[in-house]
């Protein structure tokens, strides 16, 4: 019962083999993957991408990063249309902050931020959060606008990741826990209850141990559940159905 609800199947790293490794995944345990957008390019490819294979749906959404280019001025008319038009959009995303890279355009991230998570709410959906060396800004547009979703890959700390559940949101853990240097993480698993967590990759990135630095695939998501049910002491079944459960409540899934 693996729901991976973050992935980037639109990605250049599955360009010679997407298909092959979209038609394994449900023999791998596999059975559902939400394809988020990073761009109004790859926000086209992740509905085409759902569209195509029964198990996957999409979320529409630029990336802080997209910035990076000019932007198409109609950006959220653009991705209103794709939530209008494709019953498979179940969310918006991945959207959010990134300082990392670039902290000089921290206005423009923001509006950006902010112009979807109105879409998000516009629509009744739920948002996937990226949030890179961002923790207070995040939090404080978070708590303006209160949308429903999942902070993806979380990176802050514990008392933000209760900030975060008190907001009703959820926290995505992936790969990055079976890191040895995930000790935060690792606290904020240990701590926050396991009805508040959702499995994901982040594929191609993040590849969970033993494939740390390899391409990453939705099945190794199982490698993120025994880490998990191990930490936690409970039967690594339970990990997935619990999972399963959250996501459904927060895609809406039927």
């Amino acid at each position: 019962m693996i729901f991976d609800t973050h992935a980037h199947y639109d990605d250049a790293a599955f360009d010679d083999d997407r298909e092959e490794v979209l038609k394994r995944l449900p023999g791998q345990g596999v059975c559902r993957v939400v394809n988020a957008g990073v761009s109004i390019e790859t926000s086209k490819k992740s509905v085409e991408i759902a569209n195509k294979y029964s198990y996957i749906r999409s979320a529409v959404g630029i990336h802080p990063q997209a910035l990076e280019n000019p932007l198409e001025s109609n950006y959220i008319s653009i991705l209103e249309k794709l939530i209008n038009e494709n019953k498979k959009v179940v969310a918006v995303g991945e959207i959010g902050l990134d300082y990392h890279f670039n902290s000089k355009n921290k206005s423009e991230q923001i509006e950006l931020f902010e112009n979807q998570i109105a879409l998000s709410l516009k629509h009744r959906l739920p948002i996937l959060v990226h949030n890179r060396e961002a923790h207070k800004d995040t939090l404080e547009i978070l708590k303006k606008y209160r949308p429903k979703g999942i902070v993806h890959c979380f990176s802050g700390s514990l008392e933000m990741a209760k900030e975060i559940l008190r907001l009703g949101m959820y926290i995505g853990v992936g790969g990055v826990l079976t890191f040895k240097n995930a000790h935060t993480l690792n606290t904020i698993v240990r701590n926050i209850p396991l009805t508040r967590i959702v499995l994901e990759t982040d594929a191609p990135y993040l590849a969970p141990v033993p494939f740390r630095g390899e391409r990453c695939i939705s099945a190794y998501i199982r490698f993120v559940a025994e880490k998990i049910a191990e930490m936690l002491d409970v039967n690594v079944n339970l990990v997935y159905e619990i999972t399963f459960q959250n996501a459904l409540e927060i895609f809406k899934d039927l």
